[in-house]
């Protein structure tokens, strides 16, 4: 099937509703409902950073903003793409996390990295 038939579920998988209303009721069901619906803002190529961050949630204190935190106050991809230059000139991070980087930032765009983090953002998170 592909992606304009309506009987297929989504793009790319090649099951019919009839089979999955009939194999996995719940799961048609919360298709057909659309409630179930997850908004992913952004991914992290680097595991362990990732992780760094979910952890560290809205406490600060002794918080230090990573790459990602200073890409997501970037305007557009030229601005990114001298952040994780510098960074990796510094030796803040390593020149293969830098391409890997670089590589999302081309492939997916400055948004890939998560929502813009406006003027303020720290302090509106203190302050909560």
């Amino acid at each position: 099937m592909n992606c304009s038939d309506d009987k297929s579920i989504a793009c790319g998988i090649s099951v019919e509703y009839k089979e999955v209303k009939k194999k996995y009721p719940s799961i048609y069901q919360e298709l057909q409902l659309e409630t179930s619906k997850v908004r992913i803002d952004s991914y992290r190529s680097d595991t362990k950073t990732g992780e760094a961050a979910a952890v560290s949630g809205h406490n600060l204190t002794g918080y230090t903003p990573d790459v990602i935190d200073y890409v997501r106050r970037c305007d557009n991809e030229t601005q990114a793409k001298e952040i994780i230059e510098f960074l990796k000139k510094q030796g803040e991070i390593s020149p293969q996390y830098a391409d890997r980087l670089i590589e999302q930032l081309l492939k997916y765009g400055v948004r890939s990295f998560g929502t813009k983090k406006p003027p303020g953002f720290y302090e509106k998170l203190r302050a909560k």
